[in-house]
């Protein structure tokens, strides 16, 4: 699938959980979930996200049980009620919250941890045939801002996700299947995110699709003196309009209008340099 994008396309954000860092008890239920998710359609969003565990700094994890307890209605609402053209994709780190997420009709897994919080995801999504989007973080959620260094930011990110990729291939996910994300904001200081960000071009040339993940964050509102994560939303899409030019394939946001004119706009001014 991600091998096929030619266009980017947009991730909304859909946390049915009680304490995500932005949008926390929003839509923790299946008919708030289903309005979100037909909403983000309407305004342009190719994909629908769903996570039930808040990893936002300092977040305690949640069990695999109560995660499914919260997204699987959801989903199933979704597959019931909204186009079969929307795609949806699992937020987890954990195979049985991804098996019974793909059970209820998810297709892809979106994996914060790369396999490293349980490694039979790679072999769930080997023989689901499920696409597998890969991130970098540093550390557990509870403390990957406690006190985060690199050297070499953009090299460290990128050998560390090499190195998943591989992991992923052995176990026997089609490297066709595979998108990895430089986690932003995931056990990264200020100067991190924005090296990163200067960088995208880096993991483009991977050779793999890239996943910008940067919506609302808190380094952005460090640069901007905003502290509300909702007042960052042209900050967003000013990285969005960036990650197009420099070849990134999908975006998850929060704010999917916003982001999905930033995108087009990016797309069609790209599409002039040819």
């Amino acid at each position: 699938m991600f091998k096929t994008i030619e266009k980017p396309l947009i991730m909304g954000i859909l946390n049915v959980t009680p304490d995500s860092f932005s949008d926390g008890g929003l839509y923790n239920s299946v008919e708030l979930g289903v309005r979100q998710s037909r909403k983000m359609l309407a305004e342009g969003a190719d994909i629908i996200d769903i996570g039930g565990e808040s990893t936002r700094p300092g977040s305690e994890p949640v069990a695999a049980a109560e995660q499914i307890k919260r997204v699987v209605p959801v989903i199933a609402a979704i597959r019931q009620q909204l186009p079969e053209t929307l795609l949806v994709s699992i937020d987890t780190t954990l195979s049985a919250v991804a098996a019974a997420a793909l059970d209820a009709g998810a297709t892809i897994i979106n994996d914060i941890a790369a396999g490293t919080d349980d490694a039979s995801l790679f072999e769930l999504a080997a023989m689901r045939a499920a696409p597998l989007i890969l991130m970098h973080s540093q550390g557990k959620p509870k403390t990957m801002q406690d006190n985060p260094y690199y050297d070499d930011v953009v090299e460290e990110v990128l050998r560390e996700l090499s190195l998943r990729v591989n992991a992923a291939c052995e176990a026997g996910v089609d490297r066709d299947s595979i998108a990895i994300d430089p986690g932003i904001g995931f056990g990264k200081r200020k100067q991190d995110n924005l090296d990163l960000l200067a960088h995208l071009d880096r993991f483009v040339a991977s050779g793999l699709p890239v996943l910008l993940g940067t919506s609302r964050k808190r380094f952005m509102g460090s640069i901007c003196t905003v502290t509300e994560p909702s007042e960052l939303v042209t900050a967003t899409a000013v990285t969005t309009a960036l990650g197009v030019m420099a070849g990134v394939k999908l975006f998850r946001v929060h704010d999917v209008r916003e982001n999905r004119q930033a995108v087009d706009v990016a797309w069609a001014i790209k599409q002039s340099l040819r």
